[in-house]
């Protein structure tokens, strides 16, 4: 029997009375800390010389109150931010990325740590020459385990870098003309993903780099569109798309140039807004790489048709669609250990982003497929597979968590192996599962559990200092009765300092979507806790259309926004 994990909120029920007595009360819009769907780690200004800060970061200034307080949301927006956890090869050692956010300095900073798993304090992969740690984000290790590739912008353009895991300067690996993200390497480490904004109709990195050098020195700033989209949530389109490149990495010097892997496919890859190296990968003889796009036609702003295509890294074959007959969602890449079958996560029902996504097992590249789990009514995320291949690790929504479960290929039997909070980025070290984890007082932090979900050990603790200045308020699940009488979920967050019996102004927190979920999860944006650090009371309830109680319930909403309000 899997342990509950140690953070587990306590749930009660609650009648009717709960949400008639929030809905009577006026509804507060949250604070706006940043856009959730946004790069999170992106700070609000650049620094003026984006060479110089890289390479000598200076100390972060704190502006929260130094002592004991309510947490508000000055320390909402001081909080590290912990992501892109790497398990080494040999599952001893992870690499991360940490931002550090200088509200005085209007910047934050990306730098790369690594911890040994087996016990030890987390240190800088490396150092700039002020002592702070240099700047450096999603890493990836060398197929050998002596070096970490990142991305880092100390050149004055994000470009790869490697650096030696024993520590010393890292070495310039691509020096493009255009600025890349999404690093991902192939399984020999001879050659590298990233993606860049191309014009779609450059055949090389050099067209894209003169247009835009161009554009910079016109005077005339109108922008005539001739399709939608116009804006990807918060980011205007400027006519270029996001594209794959592959380039070498055992080059003596920075590669300057890359192979545009998606020419000739008008399509952003990855996806446009939420998109990332989740939706491509190399197959495990490195001879593919698989990705996922959406054809960019006049019924792209409409369409949720994804799909999976293959194409060769040594050759000009145009990429080859391998999942054209599903009209509906294909994402998600995952190959085998021996490359006979693709994993991926696939909708079924055309133009409804809300529909439940399946684990399909297809064999590599086109042959039979099969839905994994088909009567387990959650909706995938994110799936890894285990060690032995016979099973996936999953992560679904949940009854208002987020938790890791394991699927059996064999028979689809799923099993709870992380029970509570917010669980992400899930991977493998030897006989251990790493993944993220946080709750609605805790943020982000690496942990480590058995294959089984058993004996759970916090391995960061990157917030420590802050959380144990401030006060938080205590939050509780409860259920009730709603619509047709079907159970409806929801979260209460308690003033910090509550007394019983003392009345609170309380807000209530609605979600949007309208197909989503306020769960039990630490949240950047919608965060009640600055709620209750202010006094309030916060009441969340995941009504009709919400998701993570089966595909019926989200459905609900559909055609009735209004009519099933609970």
């Amino acid at each position: 029997m899997t342990p509950t994990h140690p953070r587990t909120l306590r749930s009660r029920r609650a009648g009717p009375w709960l949400a008639a007595a929030a809905l009577s009360l006026a509804c507060q819009a949250p604070p706006r800390a940043r856009d959730e769907a946004g790069p999170e780690d992106k700070p609000a200004t650049p620094a003026a010389d984006p060479a110089k800060a890289a390479d000598e970061p200076a100390p972060l200034s704190p502006i929260a109150p130094a002592g004991p307080h309510a947490f508000s949301v000055l320390d909402l927006l001081e909080m590290d931010r912990l992501s892109e956890p790497r398990v080494s090869h040999d599952g001893a050692q992870v690499v991360y990325t940490l931002r550090e956010t200088d509200l005085v300095g209007n910047k934050a900073r990306r730098s790369l740590w690594v911890v040994a798993l087996a016990g030890g304090e987390p240190r800088p992969l490396e150092t700039a020459a002020n002592g702070q740690p240099a700047d450096g984000s999603d890493p990836r290790w060398s197929s050998d385990g002596a070096h970490v590739y990142f991305v880092s912008k100390r050149s004055g353009s994000p470009q790869v870098w490697r650096a030696p895991i024993t520590g010393g300067a890292a070495t310039q690996v691509t020096a493009l003309p255009v600025d890349v993200s999404g690093l991902k390497l192939s399984p020999r480490g001879d050659r590298l993903l990233v993606t860049a904004e191309l014009f779609p109709d450059c055949d090389t990195l050099a067209c894209t780099k003169q247009r835009l050098d161009a554009r910079a020195d016109d005077k005339v700033t109108g922008v005539r569109y001739e399709q939608l989209f116009v804006r990807h949530w918060d980011t205007w389109k400027d006519g270029r798309r996001a594209a794959l490149l592959l380039a070498p990495t055992d080059g003596a010097a920075p590669v300057g140039d890359a192979t545009i892997l998606t020419r000739g496919l008008l399509a952003d890859v990855p996806s446009k807004p939420f998109g990332g190296s989740e939706e491509y990968a190399f197959s495990p003889d490195g001879a593919h790489v698989v990705f996922t796009a959406r054809r960019g036609d006049a019924r792209e702003p409409w369409s949720t048709n994804f799909d999976l295509y293959r194409v060769a890294v040594d050759g000009d074959e145009p990429p080859q669609n391998l999942t054209e007959a599903n009209l509906a969602w294909d994402t998600h890449p995952l190959f085998s250990a021996d490359g006979r079958s693709l994993f991926y996560l696939a909708m079924a029902r055309p133009g409804y982003e809300a529909d439940r996504f399946r684990v399909v097992q297809q064999a590599f590249p086109m042959g039979e497929r099969r839905v994994i789990a088909e009567g387990w009514d959650r909706s995938v995320s994110d799936m890894i597979l285990a060690p032995d291949g016979a099973s996936l690790y999953v992560v679904a929504q949940d009854l208002g968590h987020t938790p890791l479960f394991r699927v059996t290929l064999a028979d689809g039997k799923v099993e709870k192996i992380v029970n509570d909070g917010t669980v992400s980025a899930p991977s493998i070290a030897g006989d251990r599962l790493v993944y993220l984890r946080n709750d609605l007082s805790h943020p982000d932090e690496l942990y480590t559990a058995g294959l089984s979900g058993e004996a759970p050990s916090q391995r960061t603790h990157v917030n420590d200092a802050l959380l144990s200045r401030v006060s938080m308020g205590a939050a509780e699940q409860f259920e009730f009765k709603g619509w047709s009488d079907e159970r409806v979920y929801g979260w209460i967050v308690k003033p910090v300092d509550f007394k019983e019996g003392e009345r609170y102004p309380l807000a209530l927190l609605i979600h949007g979507g309208p197909q989503g979920s306020f769960g039990n999860r630490f949240h950047y944006r919608w965060n009640p806790q600055t709620y209750a650090g202010a006094g309030l009371a916060v009441v969340m309830i995941d009504f009709h259309g919400s998701t993570g109680y089966g595909q019926a319930f989200t459905d609900a909403i559909g055609g009735d926004w209004g009519g099933k309000p609970l």
